[in-house]
């Protein structure tokens, strides 16, 4: 093991030293530490700070804590003597692995070096990876991959395809049990793009970070396509289009600094809970420390269930210091997901975006949404649901393409999961999507409305138009205002069953709140489930539908 702090050891001195003696074997030490420290020379490294990237060890030191990496296997050599890579054996073999802090809290990681073999992965490298995969599960550490790397080392043959499922299976394994974090640093290709895949959360770099399975010149070939490596596998590609990505950083640092904000919010493993900062409830009743930004909610929704209004108001007005840390911002922007913090406790927020298709469930949110929710699961972070969502989105395109089998995803992954579970309804909540989006009988806890809730198997019009359609009809045939009747008809409808209180009747609705004492509800359910128990049938796994 090498401590970042060993970097700044003196050089053995150059006359020749007696490696037989105890001087000559750390002068010795000292050298082939030197050497790990730059494998390929300092010609490579100055070309990757031309493109405006630091290098893999340089990364490594900018997220960690200063003065805390420990660096592992850092003598460690390939051993292939195919094609001429017998003369070429860099120290390291073009991975940094290794452990140290951010903010003072433990985490495993590896820094794939693009610049030894192309950041190409053989036997050695993929054995370091593996080994602190393995490190991170065995001591309980959330693990980060740093990302830039081409693919398999042709060189090394099937050996390399084996690293690479042994790695896969360990990302596998780890799932749910250490938080996993991505990020894509340069150009990953091949067999380097499943690993990040398979981990929790992926960042990628604006412009200078890419990922695809084959290159833009295989697609030429193959299919006659041109496209640029940016429109094949950029950050935008990756956040707007496939929703592999959960950040866009503008720069590298700008991806640290996210990690680090990331990791605030999330445990170490699935057997602790998340962080918590002090922050003690306010004493007395919720009425009595209502605040300017609680009471502006009671005017946020508009008198129109037609006008949209952004969730982000609400949603930085229940959470500690407005801060929310949004996930997938760019993708599915009708579903909007992130973590934040009540009262010191960090809880992840699912909501319902009335300005993007009305707030509709599709499905690209549904899955986003259903990712999120078994993340929280995983790693014991309560789930409080803002809910305003008129339905499916409706469609050849969302039929054709499964919203059915993709739709139940969310549903699987809510009723499945067994931490606090809190839902607040501020307006819509029709038909399924009321069912899917953290109703009472799907296993929420605590289940809040607005005085502007509106909870029914459909809208107004709708309704009318399929209960009072003979009534309709018949208005016509006699040559009566038939718009006339059908407006009396949907304002009968919506008295009657368009509002909070049938279901709060019911129980369905355990209250019915001013929106302004949103946060106050929240939090006391907060500390009443914070012992929750709950126990699901033994089995091997639930089979969702994937």
């Amino acid at each position: 093991m090498t401590s970042v702090t060993d970097h700044t050891a003196e050089p053995a001195a150059e006359h020749t030293v007696d490696i037989h003696t105890t001087a000559g074997k750390l002068a010795e030490l000292h050298k082939r530490r030197e050497e790990s420290l730059h494998p390929v020379g300092e010609t490579a490294v100055e070309k990757v700070h031309a493109k405006g990237k630091l290098t893999a060890r340089e990364r490594v030191l900018a997220l960690l804590d200063e003065d805390s990496f420990v660096e592992l296997d850092a003598l460690a050599k390939h051993r292939s003597t195919n094609f001429g890579l017998e003369n070429n054996r860099p120290l390291g073999d073009g991975v940094i692995t290794g452990y140290g802090t951010i903010d003072g809290r433990d985490v495993c990681i590896f820094s794939q070096d693009a610049t030894v073999f192309g950041g190409s992965l053989g036997e050695v490298y993929g054995e370091k990876i593996v080994k602190v995969q393995e490190l991170a599960v065995k001591t309980g550490r959330p693990l980060i991959g740093i990302n830039d790397g081409a693919g398999a080392r042709i060189q090394e043959g099937v050996v390399s395809l084996g690293l690479y499922s042994r790695i896969f299976r360990n990302n596998i394994l780890a799932s749910g049990v250490i938080p996993q974090i991505s990020l894509i640093m340069g150009a990953a290709a091949g067999g380097h793009v499943y690993s990040p895949a398979l981990t929790d959360f992926v960042v990628m770099v604006d412009q200078t970070s890419q990922m695809f399975i084959t290159g833009p010149d295989v697609i030429k070939t193959v299919t006659g396509e041109d496209v640029t490596m940016e429109e094949l596998g950029g950050a935008h590609t990756h956040m707007a289009k496939s929703g592999t990505l959960h950040y866009v950083a503008s720069g590298e640092q700008d991806a640290f600094d996210w990690v680090r904000d990331l990791l605030s919010y999330l445990p170490p493993n699935n057997a602790t809970d998340a962080p918590r900062y002090a922050e003690p409830h306010p004493p007395g009743a919720i009425e009595d420390n209502l605040t300017d930004e609680d009471l502006e909610l009671d005017t946020l929704i508009p008198d129109s269930p037609n006008q949209p209004y952004d969730m982000h108001e609400v949603i930085t007005r229940i959470l500690d210091d407005d801060e929310f840390l949004e996930i997938q911002g760019g993708y599915a922007q009708n579903i909007v997901v992130g973590f934040g913090r009540i009262e010191g406790r960090p809880v992840g927020i699912v909501a319902n975006q009335p300005t993007h298709f009305a707030g509709c469930l599709d499905i690209n949110a549904s899955e986003k949404a259903a990712r999120f929710v078994r993340t929280c699961d995983c790693f014991n972070i309560p789930i409080v649901m803002l809910v305003d969502v008129p339905g499916f989105l409706p469609g050849t395109g969302q039929e054709y393409n499964g919203i059915i089998r993709r739709g139940a995803k969310l549903l699987f992954a809510y009723g499945e999961a067994t931490v606090p579970k809190i839902t607040v309804i501020t307006r819509k909540a029709y038909g399924g999507a009321y069912c899917v989006m953290g109703s009472k009988d799907m296993g929420c806890d605590v289940n809040l409305a607005w005085p502007t809730a509106q909870i029914a198997v459909m809208g107004a019009s709708g309704a009318v138009g399929f209960v009072y359609r003979q009534k309709l009809k018949e208005a016509a045939e006699r040559g009566e205002d038939v718009e006339a009747l059908r407006l009396q008809l949907q304002q009968e409808y919506e008295d009657t069953l368009v509002n909070p209180y049938v279901a709060a009747e019911r129980g369905y609705v355990d209250a019915v709140i001013p929106p302004s004492h949103t946060r106050g509800y929240i939090g006391t359910a907060l500390r009443l489930l914070e012992r929750k128990i709950a126990h699901l049938p033994p089995k091997k796994h639930g089979n969702i539908p994937l």
